[in-house]
């Protein structure tokens, strides 16, 4: 565990299939988190770099509460791969194999998978066009966008594409397109996939606040949504991203998600 110094604020680096996040404990009750200080240190040359920031907080019975921001400084109410990764370190730290986590999204469970692996269950998606949120009542299953792409909540907005080769599709250019769509009032999440087998797709990520990321946890978990609704794959499946491989597995109880977490170091920010 790092220590906290009065010279400056104690941070974890950690990352989840390259989908990077900075990681501030604030579990003894005192507020260190600003939004000036969330944009200085996403800065990727004067800064740390990050694709979100999460906050460790005590509330209720939980193990933790996390609270997301994007790099941008803008607030994410959900962050799968940060949770799994921080959902390890407090299994390393705790001892604990199951561990129950609150978010905006609400209360999310995490378990030890096994051979280093961490799951968690990322909750039921939202499939109505006022919860994603969506600024009309549309057909979330084949939106008026051209391509017609599907729309799902998991605590943040998510628009999926689904095409004939992902590594094609220039997603610098039809990410912020797409983000800023007037049809998503709250930005949305991009994803590109194309289907490799029934039980496997390729995608690629760009994300509202931050751009073009390695991965996104709950962007796994929408295209999988997607893809099942759409009779594309199985409620299980494989999603090559990348910066690696994640396993989703959609139940009655929720969206499991698992796969790897790295801590990559401890570090001080100097106020």
């Amino acid at each position: 565990m790092i220590q906290t110094l009065s010279s400056g604020l104690p941070f974890m680096k950690m990352h989840g299939l390259g989908n990077d996040f900075v990681v501030i404990d604030e579990r003894d009750g005192v507020a260190r988190v600003t939004d000036d200080i969330v944009i200085a240190i996403a800065d990727r040359h004067r800064g740390v770099g990050f694709d979100q920031l999460a906050v460790m907080s005590k509330h209720g019975n939980a193990d933790v509460h996390l609270t997301f921001y994007n790099a941008d400084g803008s607030t994410a109410g959900a962050c799968g791969n940060a949770t799994r990764c921080i959902a390890r370190h407090i299994m390393d730290e705790t001892g604990k194999t199951d561990l129950t986590l609150t978010t905006e999204r609400g209360t999310l469970f995490a378990r030890d998978a096994g051979d280093g692996l961490t799951s968690v269950n990322m909750g039921h998606p939202q499939l109505d066009w006022k919860d994603i949120p969506l600024a009309r009542d549309v057909d979330v299953d084949a939106l008026p966008i051209d391509g017609a792409p599907v729309a799902t909540g998991m605590g943040n907005p998510h628009c999926t594409f689904f095409v004939d080769d992902a590594e094609a599709v220039d997603l610098l250019t039809l990410g912020p397109k797409i983000e800023h769509d007037p049809l998503y009032p709250e930005r949305t999440n991009v994803q590109v996939a194309h289907v490799v087998a029934k039980n496997h797709l390729r995608m690629r990520v760009w994300e509202r606040g931050v751009g073009l990321t390695l991965a996104s946890g709950s962007s796994s978990c929408a295209t999988a949504v997607a893809a099942h609704r759409k009779g594309l794959t199985d409620r299980q499946v494989r999603i090559d991203l990348d910066g690696g491989t994640i396993h989703i597995d959609w139940r009655d109880d929720g969206i499991w998600m698992t796969g790897p977490t790295a801590h990559v170091f401890d570090g001080i920010w100097h106020l």
